[in-house]
């Protein structure tokens, strides 16, 4: 399939936007399809920059979707949170006020709170675990847990990638250089009890806050995916970045469960395919970033470092850290889990 080269991810155009801070301004048009007097027309709201892969290649499902269907469905895909935040844009879905959101488990998980599994620390240790289980029976697990709130989930999650951590004065290669390390944190419990577990010092802070913490030393150190690292220019109060890939996060594009039922079957299966195609693509994207991003802030100063992540899954499993939340997920999610990435309890 062709396509269109003003929907082609440029790693160099879509990094150089990032690092001037293009994930903070909303300032791009939504994506509105040519069609006329569509016989579905839905709304798809979404936090990320226009930059984003999430969002380019929703565009492009969006697009095929439109000719495939001979207008009949007609998705307007709005980015940088146009419609909403996150919680508002979940109120919305719910209600029918659009049809169709995207975000991460994390901010699922307070209408689906087995949505947040996939954040469990050190669980995944690459890509195929990863898409092992969420494109297996983990995932199959938290989609009937969408269905039971209401809204129906894709088959195919989209792609977050993996948290790293960067500090100021040590690179974190074992989970004793985590004691008693002062680390910023989401506003998320999960996030709080994993660095708990490993004898860090969290504090959650919100995101726009962090650069002051590290620069002043209230913090010593933060986790994020690396783009994040990038944006909000955290190598220039950091020094070290350690690649442990502790959590992993994605966004599942969800819609709202009466329009879904009121789409007839044969649309229904033309929306699907082409979102989950669309899925696949952007996994794609993210790997090709990831990797422009750890050559582009070694250049920028910080020092990269491998971690094995063994020796800190052995120290959650002692300290209480997965079976607290086995028992929160319940046994089908657990099982689910541990089916694809190995006993962690």
């Amino acid at each position: 399939m062709t396509i269109k080269p003003t929907m082609t991810i440029k790693r160099r155009q879509f990094l150089a936007a990032t690092a001037a801070g293009a994930l903070a301004v909303p300032l791009a048009a939504p994506f509105i399809s040519k069609a006329h007097a569509a016989e579905f027309a839905w709304k798809f709201g979404h936090g990320f920059p226009a930059s984003h892969p999430l969002h380019v290649r929703a565009v492009e499902a969006a697009e095929r979707i439109r000719k495939e269907t001979n207008g009949k469905v007609d998705i307007a895909v709005f980015p940088n949170s146009q419609l909403g935040g996150d919680s508002d844009l979940l109120a919305q879905v719910r209600s029918g006020g659009i049809e169709f959101f995207s975000t991460g488990g994390l901010i699922l998980s307070t209408l689906v709170p087995v949505a947040s599994i996939n954040g469990m620390g050190f669980a995944f240790k690459d890509y195929d675990a990863v898409w092992k289980a969420m494109d297996g029976q983990l995932g199959g697990v938290i989609r009937k847990g969408f269905d039971k709130a209401g809204l129906h989930a894709f088959e195919r999650i989209w792609d977050n990638g993996f948290r790293q951590i960067t500090t100021a004065t040590k690179p974190i290669a074992g989970p004793a250089d985590l004691a008693a390390f002062k680390i910023r944190v989401p506003v998320s419990p999960v996030y709080v009890s994993l660095f708990k577990g490993l004898g860090a010092s969290p504090t959650s802070i919100n995101l726009g806050e962090v650069y002051a913490a590290l620069q002043t030393g209230v913090v010593d150190g933060q986790e994020n995916p690396l783009v994040v690292a990038d944006t909000a220019k955290f190598y220039e109060v950091q020094k070290f970045c350690s690649i442990t890939n502790h959590v992993w996060d994605g966004s599942w594009i969800v819609t709202n469960g009466r329009s879904w039922r009121g789409l007839p079957e044969d649309l229904r299966q033309i929306v699907s395919r082409n979102l989950n195609d669309g899925a696949q693509q952007q996994r794609q994207d993210i790997a090709g970033l990831n990797e422009a991003l750890q050559n582009s802030l070694s250049q920028k100063g910080l020092t990269f470092n491998k971690v094995d992540p063994a020796p800190f899954r052995e120290v959650l499993r002692k300290s209480g850290f997965y079976g607290e939340w086995k028992a929160k997920y319940g046994e089908e999610a657990w099982n689910a889990l541990e089916s694809s990435v190995g006993a962690l309890t």
